[in-house]
């Protein structure tokens, strides 16, 4: 392990510049962007660093530590705030500074005639500032320091136009959702100080060995349950969709690229606990199946092209988390989907972010149409994420996508087959439901009134719109070339050196099968919507339920919202009727008393003498009585 101390600055830069920009208020307007984007850009040039100073080393010293002081001290609890860079975190570090300073970039033109913008790039840089401590910190207790902060941060981007009463209530929503899941964090630290006396991430998994399979059952379930909430997987996915009320940057930093990347952080970080809970991993390859094809089922049905996108990120995180839980092997191909898949969505959102700019913020993919031919740079861009995310080679996601389906073939057994199945049917439905963004919006003839007039975007959106389509084509293609991402993680998430077992199906008839499967859903999707009104039409009941999140949010009202408004309903009335009557009592009887007792107080002094002469007597008698 080698110590480093540059570590802090990453978490520093972007946190201090948070605080001048919201402590100075408008006197930084003019500049506040500009010291933002700087700061994002030093953070990515020290991760760069690091990154080649590890490469540099080897074996053991290739990780890094910075031990800054010590947090927690009762007894022989201890926990230090370190910061701990290795293989894993490198990886995020990278993706959360490198992408999110483009999305700085792309932000300075987007939002140059909001009123606030400085504040906007205040909540950016409180965001990566959070996101680089979920990632750098060395225990879980750490680690949580930095998840409520991603929460706080995107709260406040989510609900940053909170002007608009639905924009507010979406950010609510968000942040109820992830305080489920936060619940399902901070169980599994107390489970994991009750049952190794310790919160280290070292410390639990030197305790695993030891610990009985119910604990573990326990502590995965309930690392489960947290990623589930921040990275919007099945039962706690309802607010992604909503969370498209923020600025369509704060789609592609937080909801494509970093925030909704952290559960599948979480659970490759936390890989021994999983690995020995057989219990536990099945409960993750359970969430992540269905919440691929719950995602992928929504978005065929929107015509919002930023819920559209969203819908998709649902099911992408549903592969990673999918991959994580098919052992030592899925590991690595599930940070390489979330690498590749940081390229191509936060490309793609940052996209229809230029879409909208062109077309005065309409987001209804039935009124573009067309829009191809008047932006050409944001068409191509899109185009090639489009390509990578349905999985055509040589582009990114041919390469990260197809290694899960054919690891979750080669699972076994009906597991196998069961889980397999479900990943391919997602590839063939991701490819019709994006092939309709594609054709609804950039092919076909112009839906869109005459009061319209779409034009391409300005050079600082389109830039990180090229260098992110740069890296939807190649970058599944460097992360796999001789193995490279899989042999660089290994050390940390397959340290024992699990190898594949036996092939049931090759990786040549995964690839031909899922180029298939993806073909009929392209075909499917052109055919269907060459031509189509700009109002959507009625539908049957199955496209209703679809249109609707499968109802998703009806389930939640009436399983969730209403018996929770009923009882606190029926707590309020308890409030106000017995404990207030309780208290609106005592005082009755102390105002009743007090006005009995004032009457004996008249003034008269032959009263007075009666009362003393009645209260001598009582004397006398209570004493006669006692000595009796």
């Amino acid at each position: 392990m080698t110590t480093s101390h540059n570590l802090v600055y990453l978490i520093a830069l972007p946190l201090v510049s948070a605080a001048i920009l919201l402590l100075l208020g408008r006197i930084a307007d003019k500049w506040g962007h500009l010291l933002a984007t700087l700061v994002s850009a030093s953070t990515f040039a020290i991760a760069a660093i690091e990154f080649f100073s590890m490469r540099s080393r080897s074996g053991a010293a290739r990780p890094a530590m910075q031990d800054l002081f010590t947090w927690i001290s009762v007894g022989s609890f201890n926990v230090h705030a370190s910061l701990l860079l290795d293989q894993l975190s490198i990886c995020f570090v990278l993706l959360i500074t490198g992408v999110g300073t483009l999305i700085h970039i792309y932000s300075i033109a987007y939002m140059s005639h909001d009123h606030d913008r400085r504040r906007f790039f205040a909540y950016l840089n409180l965001f990566v500032a959070a996101m680089l401590l979920l990632v750098l910190g060395d225990s879980y207790l750490n680690l949580y320091v930095g998840w409520e902060g991603v929460g706080l941060a995107s709260y406040l981007l989510i609900g940053f136009w909170n002007q608009k009463p639905a924009y507010a209530v979406a950010a609510k929503k968000a942040f109820v959702a992830n305080r489920v899941g936060d619940i399902g964090l901070s169980l599994a630290i107390m489970i994991s100080f009750a049952q190794f006396g310790s919160v280290s991430f070292s410390g639990v998994e030197a305790g695993v060995p030891h610990a009985s399979k119910a604990a573990l059952t326990a502590l995965g379930a309930m690392l489960l349950l947290a990623a589930a909430g921040k990275s919007a997987q099945f039962p706690l996915q309802s607010w992604l969709g909503d969370a498209m009320a923020g600025p369509t940057p704060v789609s592609a930093l937080i909801h494509a690229a970093t925030m909704v990347t952290a559960g599948v952080y979480l659970i490759t970080r936390s890989h021994f606990v999983f690995d020995a809970s057989p219990t536990a991993q099945t409960m993750v390859l359970i969430v992540g199946g269905i919440t691929l094809l719950f995602g992928a089922l929504v978005g065929t049905a929107k015509d919002d092209i930023k819920k559209a996108l969203a819908a998709s990120t649902m099911s992408q995180i549903g592969y990673m988390i999918l991959a994580t839980g098919l052992g030592p092997i899925g590991y690595a191909f599930a940070i390489m989907h979330l690498l590749t898949h940081g390229f191509f969505k936060a490309g793609m959102f940052l996209g229809a972010g230029s879409v909208m700019h062109g077309m005065n913020d309409e987001v209804n993919m039935r009124r573009y149409g067309a829009i191809g031919k008047v932006m050409p740079i944001t068409a191509v861009t899109f185009g090639l994420g489009y390509l990578a995310i349905i999985g055509v080679p040589p582009f990114a996601g041919f390469y990260s996508k197809d290694k899960i389906i054919e690891t979750a073939f080669n699972a076994g057994g009906s597991k196998g087959i069961i889980v397999g199945g479900a990943a391919l049917l997602g590839a063939a439905i991701t490819a019709f439901y994006m092939t309709r963004v594609i054709v609804l919006t950039f092919t076909g003839t112009k839906r869109w009134d005459d009061q319209v007039h779409p034009h391409e975007s300005p050079s600082l959106m389109w830039i990180p719109m090229v260098i992110l389509a740069v890296g939807s084509v190649a970058s599944g293609f460097l992360f796999n070339s001789g193995h490279a991402l899989v042999n660089w993680l290994a050390p940390v998430v397959n340290a024992a050196g699990h190898e594949e077992g036996k092939a049931l199906m090759q990786p040549m008839t995964v690839s031909l099968l899922a180029l298939g499967v993806v073909a009929v859903g392209v075909s499917i999707a052109i055919l269907k919507y060459r031509t189509v009104p700009v109002d959507a039409p009625a539908g049957n009941i199955l496209t209703k339920i679809v249109r609707r999140d499968l109802l998703q949010d009806d389930f939640n009202d009436r399983v969730l919202v209403r018996p929770g408004q009923a009882l606190t309903n029926f707590f309020v009335r308890m409030d106000n009727s017995f404990i207030d009557g309780i208290v609106r009592g005592v005082g009755g009887i102390v105002a009743v008393s007090s006005t009995n007792l004032r009457k004996i107080q008249n003034g008269y002094v032959r009263s007075y003498a009666l009362i003393m002469v009645v209260g001598v007597l009582a004397l006398l008698t209570t004493i006669w009585m006692v000595t009796l």
